[in-house]
């Protein structure tokens, strides 16, 4: 009887859970008997996936955050390789969180161990020598946006464009009063999404903005519903406490654990923080505003070395400032409301974005878990 083949992975936020889980699935349908371990999230688990340490403790953004986490999380990672180097699996999927992903590459690769990286980091916005350092690490790399793939192969890198797996997953035409049903929103008022981010660390710094901004949004536009989905019961409390602090709890709210998807779908407009939730936003078609807040030591640091005049994928996938985007000291509650109140007002920007977020839709939906599965155990055979 064959042997079951043995895949160690990790992510290390909710966006990567959400991919692995994915890529998961369609390599059990490929390898029905293939096993995976290493550090994932609840949707990976879900999957059958074993996971020897909480996904949460690499949930952290920005120099300062890390720097604040860095001997447990490199504790971690040194126990996870050791683990690795003894059970020898037959292969090593990072997936995104390339600074803590790429050193476990490294040292399984040269021990003999294939390593592939999922999600390209943006070597096409900040250091741009890293692309080297994949080359040296991964025995391949899959990437989501057509404009990353010549970057690896101008160095030589086994390459895959696989597509955004969101574009798979979200419908080209969302279904927004079935949403807005599911959610038991209140019907006949207009609905702004509000997305503060996904980690304990950007709701430290966005919370207060943004339910501030809300309050002003509302004095301006009496006949709105905000709706508000949280990722974990942690940032979901931290919201909460700057609704209290800020003392907002007039504000007509409905407060989601989880939903994502449904809460964008439901929404005429969004105010999303910079990440994967912008190019969520994007594929439900739903016009937005980007924000983004950090600590100011870590944007200093980030200011000195990013290449590109944007942080938002839309307006990267765009070439242009087609989303507009509030960043640190830009990113003031008057600040957020007014452009908000300016989207909302221009008929022709809404309607512009709208037509630009289709023809992303339209680029990036490539099948891509399936894509992904076939390239994976293309290096393993």
């Amino acid at each position: 009887m064959a042997k079951p083949l043995r895949v160690g992975m990790v992510a290390g936020e909710a966006s990567g859970d959400l991919l692995a889980a994915h890529l998961i699935a369609a390599l059990k349908a490929r390898r029905p008997d293939i096993e995976f371990a290493g550090i994932g999230g609840p949707r990976m688990m879900a999957e059958g996936f074993e996971s020897h340490f909480p996904m949460e403790k690499l949930s952290v953004r920005g120099y300062a955050e890390a720097l604040r986490h860095y001997r447990e999380i490199m504790n971690i990672r040194g126990r996870l390789v050791k683990g690795m180097l003894q059970d020898r699996p037959d292969l090593f999927i990072g997936v995104d969180s390339s600074d803590f992903n790429l050193g476990i590459e490294r040292k399984l690769k040269d021990a003999g161990i294939p390593a592939i990286h999922y999600v390209s980091p943006s070597v096409w916005a900040w250091r741009r020598w890293r692309v080297r350092r994949i080359a040296r690490s991964v025995n391949r790399i899959l990437v989501m946006f057509p404009f990353e793939e010549p970057l690896y192969k101008a160095v030589g890198v086994p390459v895959t464009y696989v597509g955004h797996p969101l574009a798979d997953i979200i419908p080209f035409d969302p279904p927004k009063e079935d949403a807005r049903t599911q959610l038991r929103l209140p019907s006949g008022k207009l609905i702004v999404a509000l997305l503060p981010g996904s980690r304990r660390s950007e709701l430290k710094y966005m919370a207060d903005a943004f339910v501030l901004a809300a309050h002003r949004f509302r004095q301006e536009v009496h006949d709105v519903h905000f709706v508000v989905p949280m990722v974990t019961r942690e940032t979901r409390e931290l919201f909460e406490r700057a609704i209290h602090v800020n003392q907002r709890t007039d504000l007509p709210l409905t407060l989601l654990f989880g939903h994502s998807h449904e809460a964008l779908a439901a929404a005429d407009i969004a105010l999303v923080a910079s990440g994967t939730a912008t190019l969520e936003t994007a594929l439900f078609k739903t016009p937005m505003v980007i924000a983004y807040r950090q600590s100011p030591i870590t944007w200093t640091l980030m200011r000195q070395m990013v290449y590109l005049p944007y942080v938002g994928m839309p307006n990267i996938l765009a070439g242009e400032r087609l989303v507009p985007e509030l960043l640190q000291d830009e990113a003031t509650p008057a600040n957020l409301a007014g452009a908000l109140l300016t989207l909302l007002r221009d008929t022709e920007a809404r309607k512009r974005q709208v037509e630009r977020f289709r023809e992303f839709h339209q680029l990036l939906r490539q099948n891509t878990a399936e894509k992904a599965a076939d390239a994976i155990l293309s290096v393993v055979r």
